[in-house]
């Protein structure tokens, strides 16, 4: 029965939406509190050692840049101090990650690129201040992926997604299989005569195809313009992926309609009748 079908892959979409939450939720931040009380006191100290034996090289040893970026007077670090932290952590293209560092080495290197040549922020990097960012995205995350799908799908996730799939295009097939044809398929040809609201329905899908074509162009226009500006904005995913499905969808009903109220229908049944009782 297609409601079962439809039913079932529900139940699997909302499991695999916990699955989901579950991978992507940022990791909980350790606080040492010997940490916290140490930052102030140590960055100007420990963090300038750190930084000239681990970054100056690529830095500068006044953070004016060479094969890594420019430091001194970044406004982008102090708009989002935590970034600075997680490259240092995790790494970013052609800087590897910093694992050797203990961590009141990571802050306290991290607290002296935010608070040298010209930069200043006002209050101390501190793992308080990481946790609550770690809420937050960075639009360079969003340029290579969906915050929703973690970086790697596992097998009962690929399971899922797949049985969601299939049981709900074989349910809404059969859905409109009913809704089309009815629950009994009679032989011969079928005149089918369509109706005037007939006729404004699949005018209004088609119409809504083309505004919703538009609007989709439109976003991904910006978005790309938002890419590339100085100071990058985050695309609208939402958006995209909305006017993308309402597309298919207008066309999906518009088809629908045409095969309905439009197209002559023709049912042929197989001859069972014979010698032979199978």
């Amino acid at each position: 029965m297609p409601w079962v079908a439809i039913v079932s892959a529900a139940i699997m979409w909302i499991i695999l939406l916990f699955l989901f939450n579950k991978e992507t939720a940022p990791e909980p931040v350790v606080v040492d509190p010997a940490v916290v009380a140490n930052i102030n006191k140590e960055w100007p100290t420990v963090g300038k050692t750190v930084f000239a034996g681990n970054c100056a090289g690529c830095h500068g040893a006044e953070g004016q840049g060479g094969i890594g970026p420019k430091l001194a007077g970044n406004e982008k670090i102090l708009k989002d101090p935590v970034y600075v932290h997680t490259i240092i952590t995790k790494g970013k293209g052609g800087m590897p990650a910093q694992t050797q560092l203990k961590e009141n080495e990571v802050y306290a290197v991290a607290n002296y690129v935010l608070n040298s040549w010209g930069n200043k922020l006002e209050e101390p990097l501190t793992p308080a201040t990481v946790a609550e960012g770690q809420t937050k995205i960075d639009p360079a995350v969003l340029k290579n992926r969906s915050r929703f799908v973690p970086e790697d799908i596992k097998l009962p996730e690929i399971f899922l997604a797949t049985f969601v799939m299939v049981l709900l295009t074989y349910g809404l097939i059969g859905l409109y299989s009913v809704w089309a044809e009815g629950t009994e398929l009679h032989p011969g040809i079928h005149k089918v005569r369509s109706t005037p609201l007939a006729t404004l329905g699949i005018l209004t899908t088609l119409g809504l195809t083309v505004v919703f074509g538009v609007l989709f162009v439109r976003q991904m226009v910006t978005d790309f313009a938002g890419w590339g500006a100085k100071e990058p904005v985050a695309p609208n995913v939402t958006a995209e992926g909305f006017y993308a499905a309402m597309i298919l969808l207008m066309l999906a009903a518009s088809i629908a309609l045409y095969k309905k109220y439009f197209m002559d229908g023709e049912v042929l049944v197989e001859d069972a009748s014979g010698e032979f009782p199978w």
